[in-house]
């Protein structure tokens, strides 16, 4: 026997991202909100797992600083992010090739002159890029990495004479290639939203760009940005991520993923937030769970992943999903990456990227150590952790035999599929008192879900017509012995 329900204006189901930014919003305009939550603890997939001193994210997903949501959505004032080094690095015939993206939107132009400036360049002769040749190697860095660009044009030619290219292509494509990230930096999503939709793999082939530079460079950034080593995701899913990365630079939430969602948690009124509660079925105005009974209300917003969601609310389609493993390894010596992003550029193993992670978040690490996270997408190999120990001696010009495993984290269901045709707006209100939001709703991102919602906020308190509170949330029922 249970005690007597309890009320709130809205029941959330889901302390992921999308349900506490939605109960954030809610809070904010006088509407007292419970978040239920049948884990121990909130974040959902943006979990973070501490081992010996070091934290380990189970997806690890890069946030692009320019997403506005990250600045602009209530609860995320404290967020502290860790930025990756400029641009990314790639890996290519046993080199490293560091390449950027344009500074902003106000770039185009700038990246035109490059163009004409470069065109009678000799061939070879880095442009907006400059490829690093790998510690160790003829023409290595003794220490750290060097910047983007390279002091002296004499050396840099002297440096690679002879080689073919690098995986952007002769000077002048790299050119072609700033320019082409700064306009589509500078274009409205209103318009990327409204192009022909194809598979982003297709789409890539008719942007006038070279193979090489396509093959070397886009294509490994595009499967890292949407967790697709196929490709397969919406052509305009894949401007939207290459957009974020045009304007701005990668990041990692300070401390781990699980950062974000604590914080969203901890700034909501005491009390907002249950765990442990499950959810067993919702309607209109009320939400059952397992062991606290029913929880009475005006309206209910069912904010958990995509098939929990279609559990709780039957004829909600539930997408394909890209796995995700992350595998987590303690070295004392770091490799000399610096707090780059390292892409393989040849894809000649199963790692996608990998970084010193705590090159670029220093608090993911005991002091003297460092930690190196790696992530495959797509069906693992069977042997993980040996095959990616091999490809990461490759990427890094490192023996890692030594390399301490701590973690391998494999997510069946890490990221929704978004195969074209994707609406990134699919509908959050299926009925007055009764909502639906998360990644799953719009692009399978930590921006999709901020976003959603808030679309499925301003859904209830249109709905609900006022912004005042009905009354406060009352104490959590707890069950009575028999």
């Amino acid at each position: 026997m249970l005690e007597p329900t309890h009320q709130a204006d809205v029941v959330v189901v889901g302390a992921g991202v999308a349900g506490l930014s939605a109960a954030h919003r809610l809070t904010g305009q006088g509407v007292s909100t419970v978040v239920l939550e049948a884990a121990p603890t909130v974040g959902g997939r943006m979990a973070t797992e501490k081992v010996d001193g070091f934290h380990l994210d189970l997806i690890g997903p890069l946030l692009p600083v320019s997403w506005p949501e990250l600045r602009d959505a209530p609860g995320l004032d404290g967020l502290a992010l860790r930025t990756f080094a400029p641009g990314v690095l790639l890996h290519s015939e046993g080199r490293h090739h560091r390449a950027g993206a344009p500074a902003g939107a106000g770039g185009t132009r700038g990246a035109s002159h490059v163009v004409r400036a470069l065109a009678s360049a000799p061939r070879g002769v880095p442009g907006p890029w400059r490829p690093v040749p790998l510690p160790g190697r003829p023409g290595g860095p003794a220490g750290g990495l060097p910047g983007p660009f390279a002091r002296g044009a004499g050396r840099q030619a002297a440096a690679y004479r002879g080689r073919v290219g690098t995986p952007l292509g002769t000077a002048v494509d790299q050119a072609r290639l700033s320019a082409a990230l700064a306009r589509l930096a500078a274009t409205p999503v209103t318009r990327l939203l409204a192009r022909p939709e194809l598979p982003a793999a297709r789409a890539l082939t008719l942007r006038g760009l070279p193979a090489r530079t396509v093959d070397g460079f886009l294509r490994p950034l595009l499967a890292a940005l949407l967790c697709d080593p196929d490709l397969i995701t919406s052509s305009r899913c894949a401007d939207l991520a290459l957009r974020a990365f045009a304007t701005g630079q990668l990041a990692v939430p300070e401390g781990g993923a699980e950062a974000l969602p604590e914080l969203l948690a901890r700034t909501l009124p005491p009390g907002t937030v249950r765990t442990g509660v499950r959810a067993t079925a919702v309607a209109t105005n009320a939400v059952t769970t397992a062991e606290h009974g029913v929880f009475r209300c005006r309206a209910v917003l069912v904010a958990t992943g995509a098939r929990a969601a279609a559990a709780l609310l039957p004829g909600l389609r539930v997408p394909d999903f890209h796995p995700v493993t992350v595998v987590h390894h303690a070295v004392d010596e770091p490799p000399a990456t610096g707090a780059g992003l390292l892409l393989d550029a040849d894809r000649g193993g199963p790692v996608a990227h990998t970084a010193v992670v705590s090159q670029v978040d220093p608090s993911r690490a005991p002091a003297g150590r460092a930690l190196v996270s790696s992530t495959v997408l797509g069906p693992p190999p069977p042997d993980v952790d040996t095959a990616v120990r091999a490809h990461l001696a490759r990427l890094y010009g490192a023996p890692t035999t030594r390399w301490e495993t701590l973690a391998v984290h494999h997510t069946a269901e890490a990221v929704p599929v978004m195969r074209p045709p994707h609406d990134p707006r699919r509908p959050v209100r299926l009925l007055a008192g009764l909502y639906v939001c998360g990644d799953h709703r719009d692009t399978s991102t930590v921006q999709g879900a901020l976003r959603s919602a808030h679309r499925a906020a301003s859904a209830i308190l249109a709905d609900l017509g006022t912004n005042g509170s009905m009354h406060r949330a009352d104490p959590l029922p707890t069950p009575r012995a028999a």
